[in-house]
């Protein structure tokens, strides 16, 4: 029988991170905690990280297909907080963020990271961006640096 798991280790893994700046109170947080997975548990360099802001979490899956479409990445992590508000534009943009990033991951075969927040409140998203709840941008990365290895092993 043959097993395929991934490990985190990618030295000399491209890694693109797409940022929203809105709520960014909260995604430089996100950031923070993907960049240090990144470097610290990932083994990858500065130079192989480019970070790409982009408004909000709505622009997220198009900015991302437009890093895979580079071809220069290995993965995206893909990273902002929509919180729920008092209308459906919660609904709305995390669904179509969701959905978007999935759409690109599945067409593209590159792996996309899904670290977007959606909360109920802002005191949910500081939990969840390094507080209580742990650092879900350095879980995003992390997911990204195993997916790397994951499909790399797949194609040997």
């Amino acid at each position: 029988m043959k097993t395929i798991e991934g490990v985190v280790a990618a030295p000399g893994a491209r890694v693109a991170i797409a940022i929203a700046r809105f709520n960014n109170f909260i995604n430089d947080s996100l950031l923070e905690g993907a960049v240090d997975a990144l470097k610290r548990i990932g083994q990858v360099s500065d130079d192989d990280i480019t970070v790409v802001w982009v408004p909000g979490a709505y622009e997220l899956p198009l900015t991302v297909r437009a890093l895979v479409d580079t071809k220069r990445y290995d993965a995206v992590v893909a990273l902002g907080t929509v919180i729920r508000g008092g209308t459906a534009h919660f609904e709305f943009v995390a669904g179509e963020c969701s959905s978007g990033l999935a759409s690109v991951a599945m067409e593209s075969v590159v792996p996309v990271a899904f670290g977007v927040l959606t909360t109920e409140s802002i005191e949910q998203a500081i939990e969840r961006a390094g507080t209580k709840a742990g650092n879900k941008g350095a879980e995003a990365a992390m997911t990204a640096l195993e997916m790397i290895n994951v499909i790399k092993a797949i194609k040997a």
